[in-house]
């Protein structure tokens, strides 16, 4: 049973890894999230009702289209939300997903998280949560600022249950404001919907004088098979709901991120011994993969 185990994890983690033009090296590939994930993601890629493929069209998310035509109305809550000063980083380590964004800026304001309701959202951006309400494959929903000179490295997100959307609501309208997908570049536009896998490598820069503000959302991804969406809908309410990040302290806060307030502490001493000496450093991180590894074998 544990080699059945340990080859499943071989062969799906070289399916993801050969996915797309452009990849990550061999052994950061090893320690990826995407390689935790490689079994169920497969399985979702296998199944998938939409193509496997890096940007998407519109026509497979009609749903999507109400928020595209009530681009205006929602550009001004998240315009009001800026100048408030609401769209901002994390106040400590309590956004998992996110929090290596913020060092290069990038600012965020949760509108909905996998059924995780945030009444700060409720309060002050009625316009727009009222609309999310009508679009259920919606499962999560930010504002998301990208302000000039902010650069996201590259990275994949590491679950497949879901297809990017991204609105664009006061952005530059210009070439040197983009992501770039699987090595394809898009850059935003006012009131211009773009719908992107996000476990295809990718990254994201502002190389203008100008904010970016869009609207960032998690739609649900259509797969066959009622027993496969019903998986889905439970591993995103109950896993990846379980990293909700408040607005305001009468926001929810999910468990996996109050375990990562606590486990951050070991990351910074981590990141502190690699300052110091990068050779103990990787030292001592592939003797925890090894031991782990050679557990598993062992069990």
């Amino acid at each position: 049973m544990k080699w059945a185990i340990l080859s499943l994890f071989v062969l799906t983690t070289l399916v993801v890894h050969f996915r797309g033009r452009v990849r990550l090296g061999a052994f950061r590939q090893i320690t990826d999230h995407s390689t935790f994930f490689a079994p169920v993601n497969v399985l979702l890629y296998s199944l998938s009702q939409v193509p496997n493929q890096p940007y998407l069209a519109a026509s497979h998310f009609p749903e999507m289209q109400l928020l595209v035509q009530h681009w205006q109305a929602i550009r001004d809550e998240g315009l009001h939300l800026a100048e408030l000063g609401r769209i901002k980083a994390s106040d400590g380590y309590n956004d998992i997903g996110f929090n290596s964004f913020f060092r290069t800026g990038w600012k965020r304001f949760y509108l909905k998280w996998y059924d995780q309701p945030h009444p700060s959202a409720q309060q002050l951006c009625p316009v727009t949560v009222g609309l999310l309400q009508q679009a259920p494959s919606v499962k999560a929903a930010m504002f998301a600022h990208l302000p000039p000179g902010a650069r996201l490295v590259r990275h994949r997100d590491p679950y497949a249950g879901s297809i990017r959307f991204h609105l664009g609501l006061a952005t530059p309208n210009d070439e040197r404001c983009f992501i770039e997908v699987d090595g394809q570049r898009y850059s935003w536009r006012d009131g211009e919907a773009v719908f992107f896998d996000e476990t295809y490598l990718h990254h994201a820069e502002n190389q203008t004088e100008q904010d970016r503000l869009i609207l960032f959302c998690d739609v649900e991804r259509p797969v066959a098979g009622a027993w496969l969406r019903a998986f889905n809908r439970w591993f995103g309410r109950h896993v990846v709901g379980a990293a909700s990040s408040p607005n305001t302290a009468v926001d929810h806060t999910g468990g996996l991120n109050r375990f990562f307030a606590v486990a951050y502490l070991a990351r910074v001493w981590g990141k502190g011994l690699k300052a110091r000496n990068r050779t103990l450093y990787y030292l001592l991180k592939w003797l925890i993969l090894g031991g782990l590894l050679a557990l598993l074998l062992w069990v």
